[in-house]
């Protein structure tokens, strides 16, 4: 009805009625069983481990779509107004976070797709490593050693990642930061995503050499769990990464389809061959590594832990963000999945120890309902036993897995979890054979001084070192020629000394 200024029916104005219109349905990528999955999981461990916040994000890595977003603590819409707009969003694509070790696959994969590296490239890694003005020390505050590249992704080694990134150089590694979707939107079609935060080589206002080394291994770079989901999907898909997407079709009121939305590539993120060597790497972290609590029977999960530093004003406080992204079978990836916690309250806060279980409870009922065939685990008909990953796991854990699997232990160190053991995970001995544990206590505990143990023979530096709570790692034969850190130097119970041996005629 036409009105006038005030609002009031104009006589003899025109008239005229619309009759409503059914909308349209939209048809949602998500799958609602994986959806009900992801949603128990994550209530559970958010409820276990007293986290603020827990996520999962499930995705098919060949094409992009979305199986599962579910956010814990959730609301109800029909009564949305009652719970803080905070409580609202979807954090999956509107929240940014430091990844933390997550981030390592791609440090790897930009280093090996340019020949940098390859799996038994030799690196040194100690207790910190001092770049740009700053220093950067291992997660578990652990002296490390010499290891392959290999070892140091298995571990998730913060030192050799920073070296790489260095080495690399951010005009060598930002494009590939890029080309694997961090920095920038990727269209998701879903409101209210952010591109989070990458700096672009040389707009760092200062210290950029220490900022590019913390890049490598996760720190000083913001993502959004969408594009470390779609990251972690572009390996699986053989280096290609795709839009990811909500809504498959939208159908008219009689169900016919008025449109449809197709899987849509967005560039090549690496070499499908590199692609192929990032995935061999993420399997290693879960047989080998710290992604132990992750493995899937018959499914060969691959993926990446990450226990992520929360920044507030300016410095690291006390909060942490434990997660684990992944995929599964490692050979033929129908699934991948993102699990992270949010400050976790539970002690160690760590994603291999609070996100991986998770990721496990979540893939299996996931691939099993999608009609994915388990695979025989490849029995060997040997009289050996083999020996099982025990990393991150706690004490009684891991002695229930050795006594199954008929091998005996030997226990150094009084920490809560599994950091090291001896033989490595895969290796073969004989049954009742002895594996050695060694336990690390956190790096809120004491701190030792190492002792000097020059012109001593093997057998009083191991005791000494053991007197003083701390692990040796032995080079050579004879006596203490020269040992790494030197006596006096302040390291955290449970740390490694290197110790070289030599000849005594050898000294000079």
């Amino acid at each position: 009805m036409e009105k006038d200024a005030s609002q009031r029916n104009i006589p003899g104005g025109t008239l005229e009625f619309s009759p409503p219109q059914n909308g349209s349905d939209l048809v949602l990528t998500i799958d609602s069983v994986l959806q009900y999955i992801a949603e128990n999981h994550i209530k559970d461990a958010v409820d276990a481990t007293q986290s603020e916040r827990g996520l999962v994000l499930m995705m098919v890595p060949s094409t992009g779509e979305i199986l599962a977003n579910a956010i814990f603590p959730t609301f109800d819409p029909n009564r949305y107004q009652e719970v803080d707009q905070d409580r609202r969003r979807n954090v999956a694509i509107t929240d940014q976070y430091e990844p933390g070790s997550t981030f390592k696959f791609i440090t790897a994969a930009a280093s090996l797709d340019l020949g940098f590296t390859d799996n038994e490239r030799p690196f040194h890694s100690g207790l910190v490593w001092e770049i740009g003005g700053g220093r950067i020390r291992n997660s578990d505050s652990s002296f490390v050693g010499d290891v392959t590249f290999l070892e140091a992704f298995e571990r998730s080694d913060n030192i050799t990642f920073a070296k790489l990134s260095v080495e690399m150089g951010p005009e060598r590694f930002y494009p590939y930061i890029r080309n694997f979707g961090f920095g920038q939107r990727l269209g998701v079609d879903f409101p209210g995503e952010i591109s989070g935060t990458v700096v672009a080589p040389g707009a760092s206002r200062g210290g950029e050499t220490l900022q590019w080394a913390n890049i490598g291994f996760g720190q000083g770079i913001a993502v959004t769990p969408l594009q470390l989901i779609s990251a972690m999907s572009a390996i699986a898909n053989g280096g290609v990464l795709m839009k990811p997407f909500f809504v498959k079709e939208i159908r008219d009121n009689y169900g016919k389809i008025i449109q449809e939305f197709r899987p849509q590539p967005l560039g090549s993120a690496v070499a499908s061959g590199t692609a192929a060597k990032v995935s061999k790497l993420l399997r290693s972290v879960v047989v080998n590594g710290s992604g132990s609590r992750a493995d899937v029977p018959g499914y060969f999960a691959a993926g990446k832990t990450g226990t992520a530093e929360v920044p507030t004003a300016g410095s690291y406080g006390e909060q942490r963000i434990a997660s684990f992204v992944g995929f599964a079978p490692v050979d033929e990836p129908a699934l991948a999945a993102l699990v992270v916690l949010y400050n976790p309250q539970v002690e160690p806060a760590y994603g291999g120890v609070l996100a991986a279980p998770v990721f496990k409870k979540i893939m299996e009922e996931s691939l099993e309902h999608l009609g994915i065939k388990r695979r025989q685990t490849g029995q060997s008909k040997s009289p050996l036993v083999m020996v099982p990953n025990l990393n991150s796991f706690s004490r009684s854990e891991a002695l229930a897995r050795l006594g199954q699997s008929n091998l005996k232990w030997e226990i150094e160190g009084e920490g809560a979890l599994v950091s090291d053991q001896s033989p490595s995970p895969g290796a073969r001995v004989q049954a009742q054979s002895t594996v050695r544990l060694f336990f690390y206590r956190g790096e809120s505990d004491k701190e030792v001084l190492v002792p000097p143990l020059t012109g001593l023979s093997m057998r009083d530096a191991s005791l000494k070192l053991s007197e003083a709570g701390l692990k040796i790692r032995i080079v050579g034969s004879g006596l203490v020629q020269k040992q790494t850190p030197k006596p006096g130097t302040e390291v955290p119970y449970g740390a490694t000394v290197e110790v070289v041996f030599g000849l005594e005629n050898d000294a000079g």
